[in-house]
């Protein structure tokens, strides 16, 4: 989980529902730090995936992958806790 002390949201930046992306849900994303984590964990761990991470609405969309469990998994070892959306 994130140690930044700057845990503001990123209006304008809200992350829109795709049909076609994995979707996860993540309580404890308070801030860009923590978004960006996400989405470098995701991105990392699953090349050619892309990743939308916005901790206002604390939701993650995931492109480019349909393996919701290793997403979940990479999201979980960058120390967070996703869950469905």
């Amino acid at each position: 989980m994130c140690g930044c002390s700057t845990h503001q949201s990123q209006a304008g930046q809200a992350a829109e529902r795709d049909p076609n992306a994995l979707a996860l849900k993540v309580e404890d994303m308070t801030c860009g730090h923590c978004a960006g984590a996400i989405t470098k964990a995701v991105e990392t761990g699953l090349p050619g995936a892309k990743v939308e991470a916005d901790p206002s609405s604390k939701i993650v969309l995931v492109r480019g992958t349909s393996d919701m469990a290793r997403v979940q998994a990479l999201v979980t070892e960058a120390g967070y806790t996703p869950s469905a959306a």
